[in-house]
């Protein structure tokens, strides 16, 4: 008898670190991780804007559990996406910016007591239809912004984020009495000693978490010395759901709904850099469709969040910084952090446990994450070419536009309000003035080796991706 023809075998093709499903023991430590190094983050605008316009502490709660809510939502659709419509599926957090702090305190102090919110929000969903309506546009801009650029606004991120984690390990408020007090700063240089000495001394998972190691080591020294505090796990509500427009309903102003639509291309701009340097790091292209996808996901969850009480929705910085430190590049990681998020949102007193760790403790740890972004950015830029003149002049000008802010705050203070809210920020202001000065060298005129060289590098569809 003849034997049967056996089908050829076809091994599976391999998985990419992005879509990896770590096996449960991995999955949730570098999920809390994530949780933990983004939660002050996710709670500060919330918390800064209810005290502004006269909340007590119930409705600063609901604020919060309100931001959790739309930003374990956000982080889902963002990771997981739906077919090609939405989603960047990336390891991507997305939650309330703290970028649109000042003009929504600014709408807070010309509007009516019993009006600031709604005014507020009504600008919010406006800015989110903003982003929806302009976000196809970034992704095809996406040639502008080769290695070159991408890796000057990747450091930017990193440096000028940087004040975030010191005065954390300060303390975190600038007008309590030990703000700056050495206990606070040793507390602060400890839990970085701790991730120094497991990145050191340790190998494979245990390396991976040494963050989240930190800040628990870090936490649990604090308590004899009274400052881990636990007044927020005691008077937390167990659960608090968000109700539709449970501050009332909007009110659209054109002043503020102008001020938050600069707000949004600002933070459209930060996303789009997040996205790029999530790219470089995960080593999977970034294309004009991926940034357009995850725009809208911006756009969705600013336009829908006000309802529930949300804020201006983009990038998370400090979570980019945790995947180029850990090299845990599974989208599913960050989508079980989303998860979490819901949760916390639903019940406050969960979200309390996570905010008993001290800021110093946080400040320790932040000053790694934010580093490890310029790092990245630093890498990306040293496979830019900067042996070539005009590069090196390209690179020194847009990181002093970057960093101006940082040194000096105050320095646009007589430009237009518009303009201040652009320039203020050094990550949008640099990529700005990268972008431009990459037209002006690489583009406009020219059509040199160089510039065949910068457009290779990046080109609409093909992304930019680390060897």
């Amino acid at each position: 008898m003849a034997q049967q023809e056996q089908a050829p075998h076809h091994p599976a093709p391999p998985v990419h670190p992005v879509d990896e499903k770590p096996a449960v023991k991995r999955l949730v430590p570098a999920a809390l991780q994530h949780i933990a190094a983004m939660y002050a983050g996710v709670v500060t605008p919330p918390l800064i804007i209810g005290q502004a316009v006269g909340l007590d502490i119930a409705g600063r709660t609901r604020l919060i559990a309100a931001s959790l809510l739309i930003a374990g939502l956000a982080t889902l659709l963002q990771t997981l996406g739906i077919r090609k419509f939405v989603g960047n599926r990336l390891p991507f957090v997305n939650a309330a910016s703290s970028a649109g702090i000042t003009p929504m305190l600014a709408i807070a102090e010309t509007t009516a007591k019993g009006h600031q919110l709604p005014a507020i929000y009504g600008a919010v969903m406006c800015a989110g239809v903003f982003c929806l309506a302009i976000g196809p546009f970034f992704g095809k801009l996406l040639r502008f912004f080769p290695p070159l650029v991408t890796g000057i606004v990747i450091t930017l991120i990193g440096v000028t984020l940087m004040p975030v984690p010191v005065g954390w390990a300060q303390g975190g408020d600038k007008q309590a009495a030990d703000f700056g007090s050495m206990k606070n700063l040793a507390l602060a240089g400890f839990t970085l000693l701790v991730v120094l000495l497991i990145q050191r001394f340790t190998k494979g998972f245990v390396k991976q978490i040494a963050l989240l190691i930190g800040l628990v080591v870090g936490t649990i020294a604090a308590i004899p010395f009274g400052m881990a505090s636990f007044e927020g796990l005691r008077s937390a509500p167990i659960a608090a759901l968000p109700t539709p427009f449970s501050f009332g309903p909007p009110e659209f102003q054109p002043a503020a709904i102008l001020s938050l639509c600069i707000v949004m291309l600002v933070l459209m701009t930060e996303s789009s850099a997040g996205m790029l340097a999530l790219g470089e790091i995960c080593e999977r292209k970034t294309t004009g469709a991926t940034i357009t996808r995850g725009l809208r996901t911006d756009g969705i969850a600013t336009l829908l969040g006000p309802v529930f009480g949300g804020l201006p929705t983009s990038a998370f910085a400090q979570n980019v910084g945790v995947v180029s430190l850990t090299r845990v590049r599974s989208r599913y990681v960050v989508a079980l952090a989303g998860a979490v998020l819901l949760v916390l949102g639903a019940f406050p007193v969960l979200g309390a446990v996570v905010s008993l760790v001290p800021m110093p403790v946080l400040g320790g740890a932040g000053i790694v994450l934010f580093g490890s972004i310029a790092v990245s950015g630093i890498r990306t830029l040293s496979e830019a070419g900067l042996d070539d003149s005009s590069n090196i002049i390209l690179v020194a000008v847009s990181l002093g536009a970057g960093i101006i802010p940082l040194a000096a705050p105050t320095f646009y203070s007589g430009f237009p309000a518009w303009a201040q809210t652009v320039l203020g920020s050094g990550i949008s202001a640099g990529a700005l003035v990268a972008v431009t000065l990459n037209l002006f060298f690489h583009h406009l005129g020219t059509r040199s080796s160089s510039r065949a060289a910068v457009l290779s590098a990046v080109s609409p569809g093909s992304g930019t991706q680390i060897p």
